[in-house]
């Protein structure tokens, strides 16, 4: 990726922002309006989002399936998404998938379901992750939460 593709891709940029959306599936995505802010969002040539985060917090997703497809059509650049907020959903466990994002640095994933505090170690390969939450999920009574 060129400097320049780098630079119009920023978590400076405001998120594409789904969230409160009332979402089931990754593919509802492909037809729903994201949230729009104070900012507007970017984009490419192509119409894909040039922003580095992706909120989807509370709706009503219990897996991931189809997300890295989905990803790759709304964003330019979604090797280098950097923050996904999945909070207050309905997921039980950490799909895989998000350990493809090897630039992430923020996950929220509180107020889900994730039961198995085992689910966390799948986290262990992103380098750069920096802040997670899981507050909020099943897993805060297993000994050893803290």
């Amino acid at each position: 990726m060129s400097r320049q593709d780098y630079m119009n891709t920023s978590v400076q940029e405001p998120p594409l922002d789904y969230s409160f959306r009332s979402i089931h599936v990754i593919q509802d995505l492909l037809s729903e309006e994201p949230r729009t802010g104070l900012r507007p969002l970017r984009h490419s040539k192509s119409g894909k989002s040039l922003t580095q985060s992706l909120w989807l917090n509370n709706n009503v997703l219990n897996d991931l399936r189809d997300f890295s497809h989905v990803v790759s059509l709304l964003l330019e650049h979604p090797e280098n998404l950097a923050w996904i907020d999945l909070s207050f959903n309905d997921l039980t466990s950490i799909d895989p998938v998000l350990t493809t994002f090897f630039n992430l640095s923020v996950l929220y994933l509180h107020g889900n379901s994730i039961q198995r505090l085992g689910e966390v170690n799948k986290l262990a390969v992103l380098p750069r992750l920096r802040s997670l939450t899981l507050h909020g999920n099943p897993i805060e009574e297993e000994k050893g939460y803290r």
